[in-house]
């Protein structure tokens, strides 16, 4: 069987008779949420039974999830292998209503997204790492995880999140099956999670970036630098001795960003590591010339990895250097902190809870 979410809307229009039978799909499943086809019901009985033969519509099943007191939930999704990914849901703003009830702001949401099972490219903090990789994710289990978290938050279908594919694995390593993924959640039909609500995150995988650009899809673009030397880089994050920090940065300069948006560079700060007023010197000369915004990120630490977490006070100077010397600049608020925060954690403390 076929996991039907694995499909665009012009794709599945080739797969029914007739084509707007499509359409009426795609808004059961995006727009109403439904769990089996049994539930169209404006579909004629023949092709509710032939959808229900041939398709499947449910490729992630949630096998644990963890609430922080922020708000902040953490899912863990069984794949129909058998397989298991993460996903995250961090609220970012609080729903605001005045005295009578009537809401003047709503609440926004980020959902952050695994593309692959496991990783390839071996960064020294991250856990996922540790876990080699297995596969890539397909189109439908991307835009699956999204979807559940949607249907599960009760999260109305005009109210758009934003999408950052951020959680385990290289999305530019999986870069068909991502893409593919941004085309489905944009449908308007569909989801309508337009591409500038969309980050695709890369450690640098420059040849990759720049077919990214080519493409010329309207998402935006984070890069995971983390360090501002490549003697350091290539410590932390193995990719860096094929793709050093000029190529990333080459490929970064060429890639087509909207001119009301900034190329997001992620920047995981590590106490004693990358945090001296040296590293920030040298981040901005790195970034002269880009549109750039960095993200300073708090290393979360998790057992058996080497690295601290950064004095605040080393992190607020970090950031009011780079911040006087024209790049934009703000301090990631860390979520989560009290479950698995971290990408990878969920995965692993539950295998080994197992007995």
């Amino acid at each position: 069987m076929k996991n039907i979410l694995d499909f665009t809307l012009d794709e599945l229009s080739e797969l029914v008779t007739p084509k707007f039978r499509a359409k009426q799909i795609y808004e059961w499943i995006y727009k109403k949420g439904v769990k089996n086809f049994d539930e169209m019901l404006n579909l004629p009985k023949e092709l509710r039974a032939n959808l229900s033969e041939n398709f499947y519509l449910d490729p992630v099943k949630c096998v644990k999830c963890e609430e922080s007191i922020d708000g902040s939930k953490k899912y863990l999704f069984e794949l129909k292998d058998g397989k298991t990914i993460e996903s995250v849901l961090l609220p970012m703003k609080e729903e605001v209503a005045d005295e009578n009830g009537k809401i003047s702001r709503h609440a926004r949401y980020t959902i952050c997204v695994s593309s692959q099972v496991g990783c390839k490219m071996g960064c020294a903090f991250c856990l996922t790492a540790k876990g080699g990789f297995v596969r890539n994710l397909t189109a439908g289990e991307i835009v699956g995880q999204i979807l559940y978290i949607k249907i599960a938050n009760q999260i109305p279908y005009e109210r758009r999140v934003n999408v950052v594919y951020m959680g385990m694995g290289e999305p530019l390593d999986n870069l068909a099956n991502v893409s593919k993924a941004v085309q489905i959640l944009k449908e308007n039909d569909g989801l309508a999670i337009a591409p500038r609500r969309q980050t695709i995150s890369t450690s640098g995988l420059a040849t990759q970036i720049k077919k990214l650009g080519e493409m010329d899809l309207g998402v935006l673009l984070a890069i995971s630098l983390h360090a501002v030397t490549d003697e350091l880089r290539a410590k932390l994050m193995p990719i860096n001795k094929a793709y050093n920090i000029a190529s990333v940065m080459d490929a970064v300069r060429n890639f087509p960003i909207d001119m009301r948006k900034r190329v997001m560079f992620e920047y995981l700060v590590m106490g004693g590591v990358n945090d001296s007023p040296s590293d920030a010197k040298t981040l901005v000369k790195l970034l002269h010339g880009i549109k750039a915004k960095v993200n300073l990120i708090y290393f979360n630490p998790h057992e058996g990895s080497p690295y601290l977490r950064p004095s605040t006070e080393n992190m607020v100077k970090f950031q009011d250097y780079l911040s006087a010397h024209g790049v934009t600049c703000t301090i990631r608020q860390s979520k989560g902190l009290d479950i698995s925060a971290a990408c990878g954690q969920l995965k692993e403390r539950s295998k080994n809870d197992r007995p």
